[in-house]
């Protein structure tokens, strides 16, 4: 059905600016859930004058938030205590995923998985399941029946994890080929090869996984690098002819500018040179490392212009202690202030939008409310709680605004959600 959206239009530029910003704005969207029209209110279009409305005031309308890394078969683990990252997956992680095996199990929780997504303005993610085919076709199937962009594989892990959670390189490659057949191109959905991270994979798993991503085409890979001192020890255990954690991923195919790697909060000046090189992205999870004290970030070095490497920002549920991208932000900021880096909130905003868009390449389809991409939108209430209220009566610009949201604002700010134009989530709980 087509439908227009009024209210402020917020939307932004690859590098945060321009930032489109139009007061009294609307947004018309077609049949196909596409954005058809969008500027001020007073100019609509008379072929949409008489179409249905939803008028939401003085909120904002942004492109929904887009997750680059967060785990499916971890979205009841939050604040799941552990010594340590590795402390944290023998004790709760792997028993947890373990329960995927089961289809049933596995359906019921995607529903629940993405509802919380829509609830905290989350319209796109790129998700980890669990090793079991069955965990990544419930989520497939759950994220096509809501018409959105998500981005998943089934996990590959052959080794230092319980049985349950275990594949071998054989099956891992079979069933990660039979699921890119069923899903990849459905819709708006893509498959991401996902052999976990190295210290649980042999090296012919990594193998495959790099053959996997050279053979399936349009695929991208997601895994894990340089979290905490404890994984790197392994990691350097496990491969000692490897230069580095980077070059272990290297030497079997697996860099590239379709690969994502989440945390990357350790990389060395030659790793960071080699990620820039080949066009690998670093997605930062500041909540998670916070939580388990793996370290702390410092985006200025993954920025600096000789080699720059490009970077997303995420969750990482259920290491990291929110779905909310708001809270996400809010973290990354703080992260970066003890390290002596002011970002701004528009840089925020822009990065878990269009840029994590980018990073993902559906930059095409979502992350910005441009004519023809689809019509993903978060409506952001600056008022929702009284002490967002009480803030907000001191914002002097769309600036301030933006920063006592992604400081002050969690799910409670979310007035609505839509998915290609479709409202998956409202505030008082109607749809």
């Amino acid at each position: 059905m087509k439908r227009v959206l009024r209210g402020q239009i917020v939307s932004f530029g690859r590098n945060a600016e321009p930032v489109v910003h139009i007061p009294r704005g609307a947004l018309a969207v077609d049949g196909t859930g596409r954005i058809a029209w969008t500027g001020e209110a007073s100019r609509l279009p008379a072929a949409w004058q008489g179409v249905a409305a939803d008028h939401h005031g003085e909120n904002l309308l942004l492109p929904g938030f887009i997750d680059a890394h967060i785990h499916f078969p971890q979205y009841r683990m939050l604040a799941a205590p552990g010594k340590d990252l590795l402390d944290w997956l023998r004790r709760f992680t792997f028993p947890e995923e373990a329960r995927y095996a089961d289809r049933g199990y596995a359906a019921a929780a995607a529903r629940l998985f993405l509802d919380r997504l829509f609830s905290n303005g989350t319209t796109s993610a790129l998700a980890f399941c669990s090793v079991h085919k069955a965990c990544a076709d419930a989520l497939f199937a759950a994220a096509a029946d809501m018409g959105m962009a998500l981005i998943t594989g089934k996990t590959m892990m052959d080794r230092n994890a319980i049985p349950a959670v275990q594949d071998t390189p054989e099956q891992g490659a079979r069933e990660t080929e039979e699921l890119y057949q069923t899903w990849h191109g459905k819709g708006r959905l893509r498959y991401a090869v996902t052999p976990r991270f190295a210290i649980t994979s042999s090296d012919r798993q990594l193998q495959v996984s790099g053959e996997l991503l050279a053979h399936l085409p349009g695929t991208l890979m997601q895994t894990h690098i340089s979290e905490s001192a404890g994984e790197i020890a392994f990691v350097r255990a496990l491969f000692p002819d490897a230069r580095d954690y980077t070059d272990v991923y290297d030497r079997f195919g697996l860099l590239g500018p379709r690969s994502i790697f989440a945390h990357g909060i350790h990389l060395s000046e030659r790793e960071a040179q080699r990620f820039s090189e080949t066009g690998s992205s670093v997605i930062h999870c500041p909540t998670s490392n916070t939580f388990l004290g793996s370290g702390l970030m410092h985006m200025p070095f993954l920025a600096e212009q000789a080699r720059p490497v490009a970077m997303g920002l995420a969750t990482d549920v259920g290491g990291g202690t929110s779905y909310s991208m708001l809270q996400t932000m809010g973290e990354a900021y703080k992260v970066q202030m003890l390290g002596g880096y002011k970002p701004s909130a528009s840089a925020l905003f822009a990065m878990s939008t269009i840029g994590n868009a980018c990073r993902l390449h559906i930059d095409a389809e979502t992350g910005s409310l441009d004519v023809g991409k689809f019509a993903d939108v978060v409506v952001l209430d600056p008022a929702a709680t009284p002490v967002l209220k009480a803030r907000h009566a001191l914002s002097q610009s769309l600036e301030d605004v933006l920063f006592a949201l992604m400081i002050l604002g969690d799910d409670r700010a979310v007035a609505a959600t839509y998915v290609a134009g479709q409202q998956r989530h409202r505030a008082d709980g109607a749809r």
